[in-house]
């Protein structure tokens, strides 16, 4: 009967830690899955800059310092993997190109030009899935983060080794980095 009952237990114990790590690994997998659709977001932003470049080029191409400035800080942010560089150099970039575009306002020309409108809607269309990207991020991460230090989980995660990611914030009315190298 002891030993039936002590089966039982181990039966019970083991499907548990079955669940909560399948649990685990999908969540982990939706923090994945939501910093790529983050990824793609900045992507299809620094795909925009180098149109935008030309564009004000056109019109007033002896703002060079703004119009290196987007250029090499897009630059930056394709060549970084590392998500805590990338955070700073984007950053800086969503500032030069605040920058970028309030030139329309000293070049009428450029202010008219349907092209540059076209830009400018597209890079606000980016911005907000952006957003929306981010949202979808910080949800992920705040399930994943509860599931991974909620007890009893943790005695299945810290050993399986499930660590913390981290939100997507904002800093100076910008993103902040994100790290995933604790996501195994």
């Amino acid at each position: 009967m002891v030993a039936g009952t002590a089966l039982v237990l181990v039966l019970m114990a083991g499907g548990w830690g079955v669940l909560v790590f399948n649990r685990l690994v999908r969540l982990r997998n939706q923090v994945r899955t939501a910093w790529a659709d983050v990824d793609v977001q900045l992507m299809r932003r620094h795909d925009l800059v180098p149109s935008l470049v030309a564009a004000v080029q056109a019109y007033a191409g002896h703002e060079k310092a703004v119009l290196q400035a987007v250029t090499e800080l897009r630059a930056q942010a394709i060549a970084t993997p590392q998500p805590d560089s990338l955070g700073r150099i984007e950053t800086a970039l969503e500032q030069a190109l605040g920058r970028l575009l309030a030139l329309k306002e000293a070049y009428p020309e450029l202010k008219a030009n349907q092209n540059f409108a076209q830009l400018q809607r597209d890079l606000v269309d980016v911005e907000e899935q952006l957003q929306y990207a981010r949202r979808f991020y910080n949800g992920a991460v705040r399930d994943y983060n509860t599931a991974v230090q909620r007890v009893p989980d943790l005695l299945i995660a810290r050993p399986a080794g499930f660590g913390e990611a981290e939100f997507f914030q904002a800093a100076d009315e910008q993103r902040a980095a994100v790290k995933l190298e604790n996501l195994q």
